[in-house]
């Protein structure tokens, strides 16, 4: 039987792994440990606030293992999460279909998106269960003619205790994340290896009429081994792929999107936002989204937040940025330009209209810390990739299944597009397999 490796166990490498277990002997490495949920009293960590102890957003690594977050330019911190499930862990369920920039290059993932939806938990059952200010928020939209939505959601009402710690890991077990699907396959015989983390893909030096990699280069405990394989799947990410890729002689694309995240705090005594289904409902423009969102990541660490969480509403920003910035084998360079920041602005400012239409004035309005947890773009797929997926500068044999293959930035929560395009890319390389 052949052998797979599956690099990254997030969204694209768990649906990958579940697609493709029993047509090959299967091994997913990933970099992270067994994910866990934040544990820790947030009594506790609001009461270290005031101490001023948490400086840097980096330092959530020492709070929560499981999130890394990485500085860039403009004092954006890039999110991710380090652990099996990746970041769909830390992510809050949302089950958007967003793939038109896809669409125009002829890749109708359809079948796909149809699959999903069958297999998913999927509802907007939590708009039942909304709390008074998301309810007052969502009629104000509307009364503003914005045309807000509530969001589709993975999450199992039945179990959701609406705690508001989706971005912390789900502590009932109610949001989905890409660890079921890793965990059907591994119940189906597919190895699963966690701490391993990949330096490169080995590329076969003597056949340049068609290159071919022979498996993977990683570290585990510290040390160097080589993992063989008949097919290698890079899934580590928006940022851990073109690393990979950059470090194994396979030049990526000099650009990167991020979706950044902003959010515009105000004070709301008792809302007690922290407890609602973050992103309940979506106000859509043409570069950007709306939804009510609590931060935790500026509760953390930004000074303006130094407040009761359950005083504090928040409207997030979330942008489709432009494709400017790189990766390079161990630097993240990112930086807003002149019309991400004009966009910014422009949703700033409608923020600042909801609230006062609520009636809080503008005045008592505070900003959370600029973030951004969505990136790819890097090695975006052309209009003759369409059919195979496949971008012409990898070796035969070494599939991407992740947002290194978006041509441009969503501005919407990615997961469902990335599982989608996975899919189709398991059912390629299932074909191969023969």
């Amino acid at each position: 039987m052949k052998r797979v490796v599956v690099v990254g166990s997030g969204a694209g490498g768990a649906t990958v792994a579940r697609q493709l277990q029993g047509a090959a002997a299967l091994t997913v490495l990933e970099a992270g440990p067994e994910f866990r949920p934040f544990g820790r009293d947030l009594g506790l960590v609001e009461r270290l606030r005031s101490t001023r102890l948490f400086l840097d957003e980096r330092l959530i690594r020492l709070l929560f293992p499981s999130m890394r977050v990485t500085k860039v330019s403009d004092r954006m911190a890039l999110v991710r999460g380090v652990a099996t499930g990746g970041t769909t862990t830390l992510a809050t369920g949302n089950a958007f279909r967003c793939d038109e920039a896809l669409l125009e290059l002829g890749i109708d993932l359809g079948p796909e998106f149809a699959a999903l939806q069958a297999d998913l938990p999927i509802s907007t059952a939590h708009q039942a269960r909304w709390r008074e200010p998301t309810r007052q928020l969502f009629a104000t939209c509307q009364g503003l003619g914005l045309d807000p939505r509530a969001t589709p959601k993975l999450v199992d009402q039945g179990l959701c205790t609406r705690c508001g710690r989706c971005v912390l890991g789900c502590p009932s077990g109610a949001k989905w994340d890409s660890r079921r699907y890793l965990d059907e396959a591994v119940a189906a015989g597919a190895r699963l290896d966690t701490g391993v983390s990949v330096e490169r893909v080995l590329v076969e030096e003597d056949r340049p009429a068609s290159r071919h990699v022979t498996g993977v280069v990683a570290r585990r405990r510290g040390r160097r081994e080589f993992v063989p394989a008949d097919l290698v799947i890079l899934a580590a990410g928006g940022l851990g792929t073109p690393a990979i890729l950059e470090r194994s002689g396979i030049k990526t694309e000099d650009r990167l999107f991020v979706d950044p995240v902003l959010c515009i705090g105000a004070p709301w005594p008792g809302g007690h936002l922290d407890r609602e289904v973050p992103m309940p409902f979506v106000v859509s423009r043409d570069r950007y989204i709306i939804s009510p969102y609590f931060d935790y990541l500026s509760f953390f660490f930004n000074k303006a937040w130094l407040r009761p969480r359950q005083d504090i509403v928040a409207l997030m920003i979330k942008l489709a940025d432009t494709e400017s910035g790189r990766v390079s084998n161990t630097r993240v360079h990112k930086r807003l330009t002149p019309q991400d920041r004009e966009n910014l602005a422009e949703a700033t400012e409608l923020c600042g209209t909801i609230f006062e239409t609520v009636g809080i004035p503008r005045a008592s309005m505070f900003q959370g810390t600029l973030n951004a947890g969505h990136p790819g773009g890097t090695l975006p797929l052309v209009g003759n990739e369409r059919k195979p997926l496949h971008p012409d500068r990898l070796p035969e044999n070494l599939y991407v299944a992740d947002a290194s293959l978006l041509p441009r930035s969503l501005g919407r929560p990615p997961m469902m597009t990335i599982m989608a395009l996975a899919w189709r890319i398991a059912a390629l390389c299932r074909d191969r397999l023969g």
